[in-house]
């Protein structure tokens, strides 16, 4: 079986459309996303915008193609909470079960680490 090659890279605004394909089946499968509506592209390219502000926003490709991503966000929103951040990690449903989901939840620890988040 040969080994499925995944690139983590940092996403931005361009890759909006992509992700937000990958996260489109969540909200319409499941409750995890607290959301009733799939938001429009451009809604998702600004929340994109706005995370990358100040949080780690990455994305991991198979074959030049984003296959999952993941990202740190404001925990509460309070001041004393500056140094914690929830993570949110969404895997295309087709490659799930190969070791993406891990790779990007690695690499964004790594990231928070360095910036002192927890």
């Amino acid at each position: 079986m040969e080994e499925t090659k995944i690139r983590i890279r940092t996403a931005g605004p361009d890759d909006a459309e992509q992700l937000l394909a990958i996260y489109a089946p969540y909200v319409e499968k499941t409750a995890i996303t607290f959301e009733y509506d799939v938001p429009d592209v451009e809604e998702f390219r600004d929340r994109i915008r706005r995370i990358l502000k100040r949080y780690p926003y990455l994305v991991a490709e198979i074959s030049g193609e984003a296959a999952g991503y993941v990202y740190l966000d404001s925990f509460v929103g309070r001041k004393a909470y500056d140094w914690s951040a929830s993570v949110s990690i969404y895997v295309k449903e087709q490659v799930r079960k190969t070791g993406i989901g891990r790779a990007l939840y690695q690499a964004v620890e790594e990231i928070a680490r360095a910036q002192h988040i927890t």
